[in-house]
């Protein structure tokens, strides 16, 4: 009974409009006075922000900041598929047949996680990661592999919790809930970057001005507040990493796995 009531109440608190307020107020010069609580809330390495917390004009600034350079390294190997975000694994595994299977116990169609493009057939039997980041973690999207640009699209949506009673508890909020999808193309083959947008997200952004062409590592897009990543490969174009699963965590600039060659 509880749980179904905390349910309904998710479903009525996640509006656009409730996002929009929480959003207005975190960009607000008012947020700036709870940055030092925040920051020590969710024990954020403060050490590591590219500013001193004074120096930051509202919550949402903090939040979306930038590191030290040197903080993050990029893995160097040619041909590595790197994690685009600080982030815990809440998902990884073969896509089968265009299904992702069991994510905190629930399927996904591509058909669904990406809107109907055309661009599914050539990720049916890939690979994917679902990458979760809390409100400790850093918050700034980086390219996962060097390549080109090649499409973007915004498919709007709820904004459902992305933590673990949204993604096990609300039916399939990966899916439902705003994405902002990166397309990028290497010499290897195509990568999605799927944004997936939560409760208390005022705005999924890239950076500007957007670039056309990436270095493995370069900066793309920032959340404003705490969401998901859905990282897909093609078929055949990635050899995981062995020792990762589910439930760890790993850094931005960290190998997932190494970019094949489809034979």
């Amino acid at each position: 009974m509880a749980r179904s009531l905390l349910r309904l109440m998710t479903e009525l608190s996640s509006r656009k409009f409730v996002s929009r307020i929480t959003g207005r107020f975190a960009k607000s010069s008012l947020s700036r006075r709870w940055i030092p609580r925040f920051a020590k809330m969710y024990n954020i390495p403060v050490e590591e922000a590219e500013k001193r917390l004074n120096e930051y004009v509202s919550l949402n600034d903090f939040f979306t900041r930038r590191l030290k350079p040197g903080r993050r390294p990029i893995d160097a190997a040619a041909d590595a598929l790197v994690s685009p975000v600080d982030a815990r694994i809440t998902g990884c595994g073969v896509i089968e047949d265009g299904m992702l299977l069991q994510v905190k116990g629930q399927d996904y169609t591509l058909e669904e996680l990406l809107n109907g493009s055309p661009r599914i057939s050539q990720y049916r039997h890939g690979y994917y990661w679902v990458l979760y980041l809390s409100p400790t973690d850093y918050h700034r999207i980086h390219s996962p592999c060097e390549g080109e640009i090649v499409e973007t699209e915004h498919i709007p949506g709820k904004v459902y919790p992305v933590n673990e009673f949204g993604l096990t508890s609300m039916r399939r909020v990966l899916s439902r809930n705003e994405r902002l999808v990166t397309y990028v193309r290497s010499d290897v083959g195509e990568t999605a970057v799927v944004k997936v947008g939560a409760l208390n997200v005022s705005s999924i952004k890239y950076v500007e001005p957007m670039p056309k062409t990436l270095g493995r590592g370069d900066e793309l897009a920032y959340f404003e507040f705490g969401s998901t990543i859905v990282l897909l490969t093609e078929d055949g174009t990635l050899q995981p990493r062995p020792d990762l699963r589910t439930g760890d965590k790993v850094r931005m600039g960290e190998k997932l796995g190494t970019l094949i060659r489809r034979s």
